[in-house]
């Protein structure tokens, strides 16, 4: 069961205004790059179902964060049909992701008050996934369907819209920014925060610096 409500969650994305996304199949490695990434700030992380057991991962993870990072709001990505979500609602996921939007997967998180949030790359998409009750959509891939200004053009016609954009977001100032000014509720951020060098090193230390940069970034944005 969630442990976080859907206003939570939902008040946590914008409030923090970014969502780490990672993947590692040792479960040790996740463990200390959440740990890294609350210590820096985060509030809300995103789990991707890309490895094989992966859900067991996330089950050990949310049991681990409920002691070690307690206000932290965990949650599962890469989620494409009705039954894996189910399955991740179940293990305490308190929100999913997807990278498509799957109309049966709405029915599955509503009944549960978890929030869903559809990738779309259309207007027609984030409004079909809005009338299904997703109260967060997601751009995706954000930097080939037409960047900050698609975000600005769709909050026209759609101006109650709360976006989220994964896909060519960076951790750096000018992106950030960009991004922030173009009127998202936050920004996903996976490989482009977690180099590969850094998890083979384990400089956590380099991820908890680099997450509190770049909130500070959004928050100068954002004032």
């Amino acid at each position: 069961m969630a442990k976080f409500n859907k206003m939570q969650v939902m008040q946590a994305m914008k409030e923090t205004g970014m969502v780490p996304v990672f993947f590692n199949s040792d479960l040790d490695t996740c463990k200390n790059v959440i740990k890294a990434c609350y210590e820096g700030g985060v509030r809300v992380f995103e789990f991707t179902n890309r490895g094989d057991f992966a859900h067991e991962i996330f089950g050990e993870l949310v049991k681990w964060a409920t002691k070690e990072c307690p206000e932290l709001i965990l949650g599962a990505g890469t989620v494409i049909d009705a039954p894996t979500a189910a399955l991740y609602i179940q293990l305490g996921a308190n929100f999913i992701v997807g990278p498509n939007f799957n109309p049966e997967i709405a029915p599955v998180c509503n009944r549960r008050l978890v929030p869903y949030s559809p990738g779309c790359g259309s207007v027609s998409e984030i409004s079909n996934a809005q009338a299904a009750g997703c109260d967060v959509t997601k751009v995706f891939p954000a930097g080939n369907v037409g960047g900050p200004s698609f975000v600005k053009n769709i909050l026209g016609p759609l101006r109650w819209s709360n976006v989220m954009v994964t896909g060519a977001v960076s951790p750096d100032k000018d992106n950030l920014t960009e991004w922030i000014k173009s009127g998202v509720l936050c920004v996903g951020m996976g490989s482009k925060l977690f180099p590969k060098e850094v998890i083979a090193a384990r400089n956590w230390q380099a991820i908890t610096d680099k997450c509190a940069e770049a909130l500070g970034y959004i928050k100068e944005a954002r004032s």
